[in-house]
């Protein structure tokens, strides 16, 4: 065997370096997102040969997330120390209000600009930091900026009335060719929780009652006692519990569940998504009921017309926060469900969390295969539901199974805790309406009243099996024989 046959032996026994590994670029871009940047620099900054790898490859820094980075936080000291440079602003009388609230990230900005980085970002996350809307706005509107993927959830001192002025004048018809570069915007859902890290199990390869003591696990303290053995296994299964809940948290949409955004937008942000359908998409949709239809005339008004296509059942364009399943009765909708991959790309929401991998519209509405089987999606605005969703069992009649009588009713401002909906409006026309009987399950169809709701025997007042309001006992069915509070 000559020298260079065993040189090359030698060769191949060595075990793969840091370097060789991420030389691959599909195993570096499927690395990198999982970074943070701090940790990238770091990469960089020990060889040249890491420096050349991180700063000159295509796409290293193509996902950028702040939201742990401690310089991006936000935390004005009790006392002012009047004259100190804080976070790269000047504090004096030529700093602005966004200046100020900004500093963090335009600092940071500052530098990623300097090291050639920033043009490099296609999804930035934002997430709870102080974002300005002049920040957003040089985000959105800037040539600076190549961020097509923008996440902005519950951050602090934005003006959203400026930010909506200023989505206006990015989708304007005398924009440039190839503007805005941004595609997806996340800014009505919450923020992503903090992965979970799921316990190691423990794997007893012994028979059952026969393990030696010294093979138990310990979790970090003593497991001799059979409580603690219990106290671990009870934490496994709520981590794997929380960590499922989190790794679905993403396709709320798809479970048909209810209520999926808690704060209803205002009307100006329903008038924005329309002006930006078909170029900017948004983690919320318009709502597609047919209500939100143009109405028919009078002129072509017939006898066959649906109650909800006249005039006086027309509702103005509201965002859809509940995802539903099909009417009960007739097991669809006059609109019918979007199906992913069939149906329009502009009656899907952007899901969360922002894809890691991409950084486009339409992987950011792709729902996860093993979260939902038929992928069908049907949302409704809270003025749709009115009088006709119950908030228990998530029921609900569509408009040609259940014609409102007084559709003005329906329309006429946010439902207030105290009211009682459904007898006013008619009620439900097989089982008397949708009402409130107890504040805490809300609006609760006739069937779940009956299951939930109890009426004292001694003074007539009805209570709630689930939450016990009124009761003096803990047991629902001692309530029922022994009364209420009364």
């Amino acid at each position: 065997m000559d020298t260079a046959s065993q040189i090359s032996l030698q060769h191949a026994d060595l075990p793969t370096s840091l370097l060789q590994l991420l030389s691959n670029t599909l195993v570096l871009y499927q690395t990198t997102p999982y970074l943070p940047i701090s940790a990238l620099l770091s990469l960089g900054a020990t060889s040249k040969a890491f420096q050349s790898l991180v700063h000159e490859t295509h796409g290293v820094f193509r996902h950028l997330d702040l939201t742990h980075i401690k310089s991006a936080q936000f935390q004005l000291a009790p006392i002012d120390h009047g004259g100190e440079v804080w976070r790269n602003v000047q504090m004096d009388e030529n700093v602005t209000e966004d200046d100020f609230y900004g500093g963090p990230l335009l600092g940071i900005f500052n530098t990623l600009r300097r090291r050639n980085i920033l043009q490099n970002v296609h999804t930035l996350i934002l997430d709870g930091l102080s974002v300005t809307s002049d920040l957003v706005t040089d985000i959105i509107c800037s040539d600076t900026f190549s961020v097509r993927i923008l996440s902005i959830r519950e951050v602090q001192h934005l003006n959203e009335r400026k930010l909506q002025q200023a989505l206006q004048y990015a989708i304007r018809p005398s924009r440039a060719p190839n503007s805005p570069k941004l595609e997806a915007l996340y800014i009505f859902g919450p923020k992503d929780a903090l992965p979970v890290p799921r316990f190691r199990r423990h794997v007893n390869r012994y028979p059952p009652g026969i393990a030696p003591i010294d093979t138990l696990p310990h979790y970090g303290r003593a497991m001799y006692t059979h409580g603690a053995q219990i106290g671990a296994e009870w934490n496994i299964k709520s981590g794997d519990t929380l960590a499922d809940e989190i790794k679905k948290n993403g396709d709320k949409w798809y479970q048909r569940s209810g209520k999926v955004i808690t704060k209803p937008p205002s009307n100006e942000w329903a008038e924005t998504i329309r002006a930006c359908m078909g170029i900017i998409s948004f983690d919320a949709v318009l709502c597609n009921g047919p209500r939100h239809n143009l109405p028919v005339s009078a002129e072509e008004q017939r006898s066959e017309t649906p109650w909800y296509e006249l005039r006086n059942a027309h509702l103005p364009p509201r965002i859809a926060t509940c995802a539903v399943r099909s009417c009960c009765n007739c097991k669809t909708s006059p609109e019918g469900s979007s199906v992913f991959g069939r149906s329009p790309i502009e009656r899907f929401p952007l899901l969360a969390p922002p894809p890691l991998h991409a950084s486009s519209a339409k992987a950011a509405k792709a729902p996860a295969a093993e979260d939902t089987n038929d992928k069908k999606l049907l949302v409704r605005c809270l003025d749709c539901l009115r009088n006709r969703y119950c908030e228990s069992c998530h029921k609900w009649w569509c408009e040609d199974c259940y014609e409102v009588p007084d559709p003005s009713y329906s329309s006429s401002g946010a439902l207030q805790p105290w009211e009682s909906v459904g007898s006013p409006a008619g009620g439900h026309p097989e089982n008397n309406g949708i009402k409130r009987s107890c504040f805490e399950c809300g609006l609760n169809c006739a069937e779940c009243i009956v299951r939930t709701q109890l009426m004292c025997k001694l003074c007539g007042g009805g209570y709630c099996t689930v939450h016990n309001e009124g009761s003096t006992l803990t047991t629902a069915g001692r309530h029922a024989i022994n009364g209420c509070r009364c």
